[in-house]
């Protein structure tokens, strides 16, 4: 019998912009792959082959993240979970803040899902994904590309709005080789917020979705200030602020922590983006840390399905 097989391939994500805390992210030109192909044995089984850098990390049993959310998917439908092999390739850092995890999650339902022969409609398969990961700001530019704001209601529902992003802006991300583990950025801020630090954050906001529309960087230069996360986690980063001063001095609009951390993300003039990249890294190599910085594209479509013949089983 001919058993088919599912390829997922998941752009890598950028979340918060700032003031966007957990609620605006943006999908960059780099991707994790996901090949899911049933096996021929009793359901549960699972063979697990990474490839790629830091796949030595990658757990190769049943606690691998893709394979637990696509066993999810499964369970929440009360199916058995076929036996299955995974190949994953690697191009997205693991606990760098470039959204590792939201590509396991969205790699492991969209498998399942096309396995299953499309149950869920795309606001299924995002309530799941947030359901999964705790928060919509990876998980939903993961799946559906672009930049983009997600609004949870207070019944737990989640609005999606596409947030345009100018040509002229690019995005430069500087990836330290050192880790900063999501939980131990979440513990740092505090439970409470002042009322002047909130209403700081909405007109920041407000601004930074205008900023990335319109690309006028006056607006930018402001709009990519917050209170709620930023000053908190800073401490956490060494170097942090003199590479804000560089990523400034060298023409880019502002410098904020993606995601969790520690990868830092300058917003430039895409004729500026360059020199800022070499200027970044150089800095906190200065610094003492090895990093590696790039120019990443917004990658504007998100997560594909291919699906194909599998090995005869």
């Amino acid at each position: 019998m001919v058993l088919p097989s599912v390829t997922v391939t998941v752009p890598g994500t950028t979340a918060n912009l700032g003031p966007g805390f957990d609620c605006l992210g943006a999908a960059l030109g780099l991707h994790n792959r996901f090949q899911f192909t049933p096996l021929d044995q009793p359901a549960g089984t699972c063979s697990i082959q990474v490839r790629g850098p830091e796949a030595e990390r990658v757990s190769r049993d049943s606690s691998n993240l893709a394979y637990r959310a696509f066993a999810h998917f499964y369970q929440h439908h009360q199916q058995a979970v076929p036996a299955i092999a995974l190949t994953i390739d690697l191009e997205v850092p693991l606990a760098r803040g470039l959204g590792s995890s939201s590509t396991a999650i969205i790699g492991g339902i969209l498998a399942a899902n096309a396995l299953c022969d499309q149950p869920c409609d795309t606001a299924s398969l995002i309530a799941m994904a947030i359901a999964l990961e705790g928060h919509p700001d990876n998980v939903v530019p993961a799946l559906l590309g672009g930049c983009q704001l997600a609004v949870m209601s207070d019944q737990g529902l989640v609005t999606i709005c596409p947030v345009p992003w100018h040509p002229s802006l690019a995005a430069v991300v500087v990836i330290p080789d050192f880790e900063l583990a999501t939980a131990e950025a979440r513990q740092v801020l505090p439970l409470q917020y002042p009322r002047a630090d909130a209403i700081f954050n909405t007109a920041h906001l407000g601004l930074l979705l205008r900023g990335l529309e319109t690309g006028n960087g006056d607006w930018l230069r402001v709009a990519l200030t917050d209170r709620l996360h930023q000053p908190y986690r800073q401490p956490l980063i060494p170097g942090y602020r003199a590479m804000a001063e560089t990523a400034i001095a060298a023409g880019a609009y502002g410098l904020v922590i993606s995601g969790a951390g520690p990868t830092l993300l300058a917003l430039a003039p895409a004729a500026r983006a360059a020199k800022v990249c070499t200027d970044l890294q150089h800095s906190w190599q200065q610094q003492g840390h090895r990093a590696r910085a790039a120019v990443l594209p917004l990658q504007t479509t998100g997560a594909r399905v291919d699906l194909s013949p599998g090995p005869e089983s």
